[in-house]
């Protein structure tokens, strides 16, 4: 069956678009020029009319990703419920394009999107009252805890709370299969009581963990602020 898409003019939009697609299914590792060609069903070497190079092709994926992020405003006077919006909405993203994890930052020419959501971000911290100096503390903080928990969160071994039970009941059987371990409660009785005895069977939200942290962070901005 003849994809549709394949009869479309090439653009940069459509390079850029297919390589996040491509990425999205098989990972960043596998984007080549190569592979994208074949996935546009062109030539290696027209690509290279719209994209000069890999490094150009990642700064444009990225910018998609920036696209996808709410941007923050202080219009309705509350700071901390924009910025926690915009906080839920890059993890949504980051959840989106896994492959975007650990780029985001990383580019040394960014796109129209990034700079526009930097530059609401930072309007939204110097409009509600921070000092120059303590908006890009709060910037910063925000962002460590953002990507840092977007990184973590794409690495651990479970993907929807229902998966939980299943992996706990693995790793347990591993361990007490272990002669130098042995029964987990009585080695391990804290590690027993959170993960066996909550987690696995009271239900866990690897998302909960997300916004209690943010609204810790937020909380704090707060009192600095009105410290400040």
């Amino acid at each position: 069956m003849t994809d549709p898409d394949a009869k479309q003019p090439l653009s940069k939009q459509r390079v850029i678009q297919a390589a996040v697609e491509l990425a999205v299914s098989e990972g960043i590792e596998g984007l080549t020029m190569r592979r994208l060609a074949e996935e546009l069903q062109v030539g290696a070497m027209s690509l290279y009319h719209y994209v000069p190079n890999k490094e150009e092709l990642i700064d444009g994926m990225v910018d998609v990703v920036f696209a996808e992020i709410e941007l923050p405003s202080v219009g309705d006077g509350d700071w901390q419920a924009a910025l926690r919006r915009r906080a839920l909405s890059t993890r949504d993203a980051l959840r989106r394009h896994r492959w975007a994890v650990g780029l985001m930052e990383s580019r040394v020419t960014p796109g129209v999107a990034s700079f526009r959501l930097h530059d609401a971000v930072l309007g939204c911290l110097r409009e509600a009252g921070f000092s120059i100096e303590m908006a890009i503390h709060a910037y910063s903080v925000q962002d460590a805890y953002i990507y840092g928990f977007a990184q973590q969160e794409k690495s651990v071994p479970f993907d929807t709370p229902d998966d939980i039970p299943g992996v706990v009941e693995q790793q347990v059987q591993r361990i007490e299969a272990n002669p130098d371990l042995g029964d987990l409660a009585e080695q391990f009785p804290y590690i027993a009581e959170v993960v066996v005895g909550h987690v696995a069977t009271s239900g866990y939200e690897f998302r909960d963990e997300f916004e209690y942290g943010l609204d810790l962070i937020l909380e704090a901005l707060e009192r600095r602020r009105l410290d400040s």
